[in-house]
């Protein structure tokens, strides 16, 4: 259910807002509670700590063309008048800047989302321990093994003059690390679960151990990929992690009204392959970042950002859209209480096609199988972009020849990369375990996959 304490500040909301409407055109309160409980087990250390925890409230107020905001620990007691002198609305920017004050439909609703496993601290304990243990008495090459249980419980509240939301979700991570060494050749893997129920993240977990101590020992042998272009295909994590980059910043449209993002351009224009569509929205799947409302109380949205090669539009936050004149798609998104909202992605992904893996791999004469989403980088401008994969496995007519190459970065322009898909599989998977930051702050949980995806990249 949703938190004790938020439930009991909605009537102080309410109140807080009939009071401070007397004096301005818009006013809405945000309250958030997050508590996050991490169990940790490695060969070294094991740990059980409270992580990522919050709780503040934000009151937004408008009037004359602007918006000003005051953020607070608890609204219990807070004076309208105490708002109004902290804002100073008349005083924040030039007497020529105007925005447009926000139109909203009445809605009032709970939302929730419960892990429905009731596992004790000490049976999570019991099950990451066992996993350890079993990974160590495999091969005496493992000289550390971490995993690790995250379990993120959010509460929020919005509450306007026509609105009252309030929602709870949780959502679980579970992760296995795992370090090998062969004299000075020292190698690393990991693997991570998320889901919305304890028992299914953990199950994941345990039946994966030992493939994810298999390819550590395998990178063991792996050697760089000589450079040039190659086919390859993207497994789930590696094409998601194209998408995160190549239409994830630049399409979020608070970076359209600032003219940082070359996709504004392009909105109705071929920018991939037909085969290509892709996705993103807390409400097109459930993983990481997947919510009812957003931080500007607009319901959560799937929104199609690319239609058969064809991009169709960006994601937004409130202000954003209303700077645009398009409506917003549930994007607005802060890294707590005490930060502005800004368009941010959530569940990023490409959709399903027609294709069998085992033909996709059979249709290759020589390339690379990429696997395991390591880091990227984009430039919304220029739309060049840079993608590393942990490791790529070697196809040669069509048959795996058993050698691996690590690490194994994708390079180039977004556009060049995305028209070249060719295949594309009948099976998608949202990998929900990371986190973005925008530019080099403003953390929030993010996640992203897709099917299996052919094309040609330059490789290094």
């Amino acid at each position: 259910m949703l938190d004790k304490f938020l439930k009991s500040r909605i009537p102080d909301a309410r109140k807080l807002v009939k009071e401070l409407s007397k004096s301005y055109d818009y006013v809405s309160v945000l309250g958030a509670f997050v508590n996050t409980r991490q169990i940790s087990v490695s060969t070294r250390i094991n740990s059980q700590d409270d992580v990522d925890n919050e709780c503040g409230f934000v009151i937004k107020v408008y009037k004359d063309g602007r918006y000003s905001e005051y953020s607070c620990n608890d609204i219990r007691d807070l004076k309208a008048a105490t708002v109004k002198k902290a804002v100073k609305l008349d005083k924040i920017v030039s007497a020529d800047f105007s925005v447009k004050m926000l139109e909203e439909e009445e809605h009032v609703e709970d939302y929730l989302r419960e892990d429905p496993s009731d596992l004790s601290n000490k049976e999570i304990f019991d099950r990451l321990t066992a996993v350890k243990d079993q990974i160590h008495g495999k091969d005496e090459r493992v000289i550390n093994v971490f995993c690790r249980y995250v379990k993120r419980q959010t509460s929020k509240i919005f509450v306007s003059s026509k609105k009252c939301l309030s929602q709870k979700y949780d959502w679980i991570n579970v992760m296995t690390y795992i370090v090998v060494r062969d004299g000075d050749n020292i190698k690393s893997n990991y693997e991570s679960q998320g889901e919305a129920d304890s028992e299914i993240a953990l199950k994941k977990f345990e039946n994966e151990a030992d493939d994810v101590l298999d390819i550590a020992v395998k990178m063991l042998d792996a050697k760089p990929v000589k450079p040039g272009k190659y086919t390859i295909i993207t497994d789930p994590s590696i094409s998601g992690l194209i998408a995160h980059e190549a239409f994830g910043h630049g399409v979020e449209m608070d970076m359209f009204v600032k003219n940082r993002a070359k996709a504004k351009d392009f909105v109705g224009k071929y920018v991939a392959s037909k085969l290509v569509d892709m996705y993103d929205g807390a409400a097109s799947c459930l993983s990481a970042a997947s919510y009812f409302f957003d931080d500007d109380g607009v319901e959560a949205h799937n929104t199609q950002i690319i239609k058969k090669g064809i991009l169709q539009t960006g994601i937004s936050d409130c202000l954003s859209a209303m700077e645009l004149g398009t409506v917003p798609t549930g994007n607005g998104r802060r890294q707590d209480f005490s930060r502005k909202v800004y368009t941010r992605m959530t569940n990023t992904w490409f959709g399903k096609g027609e294709d069998k893996l085992e033909d996709m791999i059979k249709s290759v004469k020589h390339g690379y199988y990429l696997c395991q989403t390591n880091n990227g980088m984009e430039d919304p401008k220029n739309w060049q972009i840079q993608c590393t994969a942990s490791y790529g496995l070697e196809i040669k007519d069509g048959k795996f020849t058993g050698k691996m190459v690590a690490p194994v970065v994708i390079s180039g322009y977004v556009i060049d990369l995305l028209s070249s898909i060719s295949m594309v599989s009948d099976e998608v998977k949202v990998i929900g375990s990371g986190m973005c930051g925008k530019g080099h702050k403003e953390w929030v949980y993010v996640s992203d996959g897709g099917p299996y995806l052919k094309a040609e990249a330059k490789l290094g």
